[in-house]
């Protein structure tokens, strides 16, 4: 049960995960998981609801350690490492989330603001100016006074974008950034993705169910099936034998489908 090889693995890995277990409580998350994230380009993790998408977000944050395996980000191993080190590895991260996580009292400029007032030492006028390069990259200009309620739900995943690269992050992580978007929304969010990726050299690791974006955008594909990764490119996902996986991608598909017309339709637990 394996997709064929990404084109993207020669890429050296900047995020190493080696027999990788987890769970919480009585429930098991990640059974053994074994898989790499080549430095500079885009990998998404896919898979359903309750697979370790978030989780795997949050293992190399070291917000969470696994029971057992290795996780090396950016050359650390994050498993052992202190929180001295750890806090030196999550310099190196930038973190967009699933909702946004902006600061509701606060504006959009004072939100993007705010890393750059903790953890820099730039002057107010240099902050401004970061700031403002940050959402015209993403096509926010002219948003600096808004409350983040006064925004669309597109127009908080970009502003909540341009602030996980406000400290320009090696490795740029990403939670779900197409849920609850409306599908020409989901493709600016791509573009941007696609754009910063490419600009910047940011690696990029994305953790969704959204299949159309994944077979769009992904370099590398991480599906995670049973606890285990099942790794290749968008190409080899699509046009895999595995029965598992077809069924996996033609739910998932059915489901943005529907979405995209306005209804949920019922589904069905895939992994």
């Amino acid at each position: 049960m394996s997709l064929q090889p990404a084109a993207s693995s020669a890429a050296p890995a900047h995020v190493l995960f080696e027999d990788v277990h987890m769970a919480f409580g009585g429930r098991t998350v990640l059974r053994g998981m074994s898989c790499e994230f080549p430095r500079g380009r885009i990998s998404i993790i896919l898979g359903g609801s309750g697979a370790g998408k978030t989780t795997i977000l949050r293992l190399i944050g070291g917000l969470v350690r696994p029971q057992k395996g290795r996780i090396a980000v950016a050359g650390l191993d994050v498993t052992s490492a202190s929180e001295a080190d750890l806090y030196t590895v999550r310099d190196k991260l930038g973190m967009m989330f699933q909702g946004g996580a902006l600061l509701d009292s606060l504006s959009i400029f004072d939100n993007l603001a705010f890393p750059l007032r903790e953890h820099s030492k730039l002057s107010e006028a240099e902050i401004a100016k970061e700031v403002r390069d940050k959402l015209a990259a993403v096509g926010m200009s002219g948003v600096d006074h808004l409350l983040p309620g006064q925004l669309s739900g597109g127009m908080v995943k970009r502003a909540a974008l341009a602030r996980a690269i406000i400290n320009r992050p090696e490795i740029l992580l990403c939670d779900e950034p197409f849920s609850g978007l409306d599908p020409i929304s989901v493709k600016r969010i791509e573009a941007l993705l696609r754009h910063i990726n490419r600009e910047l050299d940011i690696t990029i690791l994305i953790s969704s169910h959204h299949v159309p974006s994944t077979l769009r955008l992904a370099d590398q594909v991480v599906l995670l099936v049973q606890g285990q990764a099942m790794v290749g490119s968008a190409q080899s996902l699509r046009t895999s034998p595995d029965p598992m996986i077809a069924e996996f991608l033609n739910e998932e598909v059915d489901h943005s489908r529907a979405l995209d017309l306005g209804f949920e339709p019922e589904r069905r637990p895939i992994l």
